[in-house]
């Protein structure tokens, strides 16, 4: 199984990680939030469309006001067009989940970056950013680069989006993305799975709820 450290690296802000507390104080403010209309469409759907679908998700994306780090937050609104082209070939059922993971792990994309140690290349599992890079750049510009050279070139907004995307299409079994065209909780589970993080947590099954509502799961 792949280790927890996995689901803080490339969960589809591909370096979306964030501090625990963080994630849990995230957990109970979304809790006491108004919940959106669900937007028309879906994977690959228009801007506008993903920007209310994640905020409906993730509730506080409304704002970078007050952010720990704001270089690294985005609103729903800043991440929706890169979203969108990164799911544009993915069911809504799929992007309803990763979108789902997404904000759990970046805090409803308050955190591009793990904050928990300096070195990037040990609990980001790095064989996972640079299997990334490498499908982006090629692999002569991907060896030899330094761990931390290489998470940088992943970090631009347009590539950071895109790896939840490239890790459920490439690492992930295709029963996987079959079953999460259905939009089931065993589908959500099996993802999770194959992430190595408990798809049954209250604080991950608060988020998949909501991304069902806001796809018409």
């Amino acid at each position: 199984m792949r280790t927890h450290y996995f689901s803080t690296f490339l969960l589809g802000g591909l370096t979306a990680a964030s501090p625990l507390n963080a994630r849990q104080a995230s957990g109970t403010t979304a809790a006491a939030s108004s919940e959106s209309g669900a937007p028309s469409g879906g994977g690959g759907g228009g801007g506008g469309d993903m920007a209310k679908a994640i905020l409906a998700i993730m509730p506080s994306s409304n704002t970078c006001d007050g952010a720990t780090l704001p270089d690294d937050c985005r609103t729903a609104e800043q991440a929706a067009p890169f979203v969108s082209e990164a799911c544009a070939d993915f069911s809504d059922g799929e992007t309803a989940a990763m979108l789902a993971l997404m904000g759990l792990e970046s805090v409803d994309f308050k955190y591009k970056h793990n904050l928990s140690n300096g070195n990037p290349g040990q609990d980001c599992l790095v064989q996972y950013i640079k299997q990334y890079a490498t499908s982006i750049f090629g692999a002569e510009k991907v060896e030899g680069k330094s761990p931390a050279e290489v998470l940088d070139m992943v970090t631009p907004d347009e590539y950071n989006f895109g790896s939840a995307a490239w890790f459920l299409e490439t690492q992930c079994d295709s029963g996987v993305r079959e079953g999460l065209e259905g939009g089931t909780d065993a589908a959500w589970n099996a993802y999770m799975d194959c992430v190595g993080v408990d798809g049954a947590d209250s604080n991950r099954m608060e988020y998949w709820n909501r991304a069902k509502k806001a796809f018409g799961l």
